[in-house]
């Protein structure tokens, strides 16, 4: 695998597209308008809703990195699955994932969906802890991007997809809880956890699991994952979906949110993942704690939510090219080796 088209040119897309060019990659660029500044990869207009121009662009490159909102993944997985070529994308869609799971049947490449930061890198994380056991009995797992200098009640800024926080938020959300697989409601299970002193809230949201559940079924007895924020978080966005019936009108929650709350460059990135067991008869606990910050890529600063989640799914392709994962089939993101993803070029900067 040498060439890649990346579709969408965002902060996490034009960002994804650079570490695949500095990993030596054949990198063409695809989005509705070209990027203010001239980037080191060709870049073309592309109507991503059109599978057919989608195929077009598919036939002469190895492998696509759909970085679009998650209601178009559907469309470019179809394209992908039909032009025989590898396909990864940041989705925490659930929907989205069940479809390209269905292609992976008879696919001629790799299907990799949810390569991102959560799930993604967080799962790849859980799934090393997990694995440091004789018998696991817990595995949690925490991601939070919020702003550094939160002002205001939310305490929050939108660094990320408002069509993703908005789903997160408003569906069920999978767990193991006492060794049964089950659906719960987002926006619960409210928990206090500790960072680098700084007291945040955890909660649970949806998609952010992958396929963990189904992997570790019989296997370990409790298994969530929740958002983390700062205090009193939860229960605005309760009132404000719930009581104020925003639920119902997803794609102007979405725009309320964004004008009221939008993106900061100085963001953070914290990550609590924590597992329990026994090792040799004696119980134990295990953590992977981390708080990313802002770092300079290529130049310039970059926020730790682009390059968390596109250091992610880089390193993730940079494996496959590598003949360390799968060429076809669907890739569980607990299957991937967290030494050798941290090994690669760009797994580096997680470091």
């Amino acid at each position: 695998m040498k060439s890649i088209a990346v579709l969408g040119l965002g902060k996490v897309g034009h960002l994804a597209a650079e570490l695949l060019h500095e990993a030596d990659f054949q990198v063409y660029g695809y989005d509705l308008r070209r990027p203010a500044n001239d980037p080191k990869f060709p870049v073309n207009i592309l109507d991503t809703s059109s599978e057919a121009e989608l195929g077009k662009a598919f036939a002469n490159v190895d492998a696509v990195l759909s970085c679009l909102p998650y209601h178009l993944n559907k469309g470019v997985a179809n394209a992908a699955h039909k032009a025989g070529i590898h396909y990864f994308d940041l989705t925490e869609d659930v929907p989205t994932t069940n479809h390209i799971r269905e292609l992976a049947k008879n696919s001629k490449g790799l299907m990799a969906p949810q390569c991102g930061l959560a799930p993604g890198f967080v799962g790849i994380v859980g799934a090393s802890k997990a694995a440091q056991f004789d018998t696991c009995r817990s595995l949690r797992m925490r991601v939070g991007a919020l702003p550094q200098n939160p002002t205001g009640l939310m305490g929050y800024a939108f660094n990320w997809s408002p069509e993703g926080v908005v789903n997160e938020y408003l569906n069920d959300c999978e767990v193991i809880e006492g060794g049964v697989r089950k659906m719960v409601s987002a926006m619960e299970w409210n928990e206090a956890i500790y960072i680098d002193g700084v007291k945040l809230e955890a909660f649970t949201t949806s998609g952010g699991l992958g396929t963990m559940c189904e992997t570790y079924l019989g296997k370990i007895d409790n298994i969530d994952y929740k958002t983390m924020r700062y205090p009193g978080h939860m229960e605005l966005m309760n009132f404000f979906f719930h009581e104020l019936l925003m639920r119902d009108q997803r794609e102007m929650a979405g725009k309320i949110l964004t004008t009221a709350k939008p993106p900061v460059d100085d963001d953070v990135v914290y990550i609590h993942v924590a597992a329990e067991g026994s090792v040799n008869g004696q119980m134990l606990r295990k953590e992977f704690v981390r708080a990313y910050k802002p770092i300079e890529v290529g130049g310039k600063s970059r926020t730790a939510i682009a390059w968390t989640t596109s250091a992610s799914v880089v390193s993730v392709i940079e494996m496959v090219r590598d003949d360390i994962l799968p060429q076809k089939g669907f890739l569980k993101q607990e299957e991937i080796p967290l030494e050798a993803f941290l090994k690669t070029w760009t797994g580096r900067l997680y470091a």
